[in-house]
């Protein structure tokens, strides 16, 4: 038995486009939010010189992860920036002098067991790449290294157009490997299983010569449903486990990691040169020539579109991300971030969003929702107020991956309903807490 999903239509039109690098910007804006939890703090001034490596965030809080200067530079202001989540943060604008000097802290750290693999892999500013963005060095921080039973790589890549973990797997096949062996020396991985999606055939020959080369690596060959990337379904279809309601995968024995997150670890251990740049799939049927672009953090998305020939007709949305779970941005100054796997434009005709007419109660979003959740219900008490149905109803477990919206009839705005739905019964939570510690 599989965990649902849908079928969609790929196009993975940059698959075999090797990525090519971007011109160095006249400027760029580093946010100091791009992770989940706490905002970094800068620890830079406007008209201070910056090279290329150079810490510029300091992780303020546990679940944080540290920024560094992707270009050689000046620092030209600090400014307030609306990220993709709508909140406000802090962001660093440095100016670039086309040197791209290297900073002189920029060597390889010395890694001789798990606590000095866990604080490299923290300083090496790595998050979850494959959009998540949860810092990388607490989900490997694992207290109990006995629990972990199966280490799964997530090459999946299931959203459409999406490209750049696929060159990851094509491109930078021995930092994979080698990252595959950080893992099993030091969280004493005794199975990794690499879950690719059967439209990558040469993603799947690579990953298979490489499992053939070590010992307790496998390659698990999924079929192309969405959302199979999502952590829960991953899990299940690669392992049978099943993740319990609030739970993590490490609750059934899993860690599961980035195919492009591990590359990146692996490099870094290697040379010392933290996060600083991202692999992003250029594409959309407003780009006039869809491409991957090996851009610095911090590059304003109208470079890439300008070096990706600019737009074929007007772009009516722009997105972070797929069009299935990414988020629309505001303009074209917004910055690739550590988690932009891809920024899409699209046309008038495929940005216009449909119409929706009332429910039919057809139960199509039912049978599509990989975790089975009832859309239907969720929506009745979102209406009623029924903060103890939603919470019946699970509405907290919703992954936003729009499979319900995607096969709804009636085009009805159900992602959306559901994210009101989560924000209602974590309302509700806080509200039923804060009584509790009253009394």
């Amino acid at each position: 038995m599989r965990l649902k999903g849908i079928k969609l239509i790929h196009r993975k039109n940059t698959a075999d486009f090797a990525p090519v690098r971007l011109p160095l910007p006249q400027t760029v804006t580093i946010p100091m939010s791009m992770h989940i939890g706490k905002p970094c703090l800068p620890v830079v001034k406007p008209g201070e010189s910056v090279k290329v490596g150079q810490l510029i965030g300091n992780a303020d809080g546990f679940i944080s992860a540290p920024i560094h200067s992707s270009v050689s530079g000046k620092v030209k202001k600090l400014e307030e920036l609306t990220v993709s989540n709508g909140m406000k943060t802090t962001a660093v604008v440095i100016e670039t002098d086309g040197l791209q000097e290297t900073c002189e802290s920029v060597k390889p750290p010395v890694v001789n067991d798990f606590e000095s693999f866990i604080a490299a892999v923290k300083e090496s500013g790595v998050v979850g790449l494959g959009g998540a963005g949860f810092p990388t060095f607490v989900k490997l921080g694992v207290k109990d290294l006995s629990k972990i039973e199966a280490i799964v790589i997530n090459a999946a890549e299931c959203e459409p157009y999406i490209t750049s973990d696929t060159r990851t797997m094509l491109d930078r096949t021995d930092s994979i490997s080698k990252g595959i062996d950080l893992l099993q020396k030091y969280l004493k991985a005794k199975r990794i299983i690499i879950g690719i999606e059967n439209n990558k055939k040469s993603c799947i020959e690579k990953m298979s010569e490489l499992a053939r080369s070590k010992n307790g690596v496998e390659v698990k060959v999924l079929p192309s449903v969405y959302p199979q990337g999502g952590e829960k379904v991953l899990v299940f279809n690669t392992t049978g486990r099943l993740i319990p309601k609030g739970g993590l995968p490490l609750d059934v024995g899993a860690v599961v990691i980035n195919c492009t997150t591990l590359a990146v670890i692996a490099e870094y251990i290697e040379t010392g040169m933290p996060l600083i740049e991202k692999c992003v799939t250029v594409d959309g049927s407003a780009v006039s020539e869809p491409k991957n672009v090996i851009a610095p953090i911090g590059a304003p998305l109208e470079s890439l579109f300008e070096f990706c020939g600019g737009f074929k007709s007007e772009p009516k949305k722009v997105l972070y991300g797929g069009p299935m779970m990414g988020i629309a941005v505001p303009s074209l100054d917004v910055p690739v971030l550590k988690m932009t796997n891809a920024a899409l434009a699209f046309n008038e005709k495929d940005a216009r969003p449909p119409k929706p007419s009332a429910c039919i109660n057809c139960g199509a979003c039912v049978n599509a929702c990989p975790l089975r959740l009832d859309p239907r219900e969720i929506s009745r008490a979102l209406k009623l107020g029924d903060a103890e149905e939603l919470k019946k109803q699970c509405a907290d477990l919703c992954m936003e991956c729009g499979c319900c919206a995607y096969v709804c009839p009636a085009k009805r705005h159900i992602v959306q309903n559901n994210k009101l739905a989560k924000a209602r019964l974590n309302q509700y939570i806080r509200e039923q807490k804060e009584k509790e510690d009253t009394k």
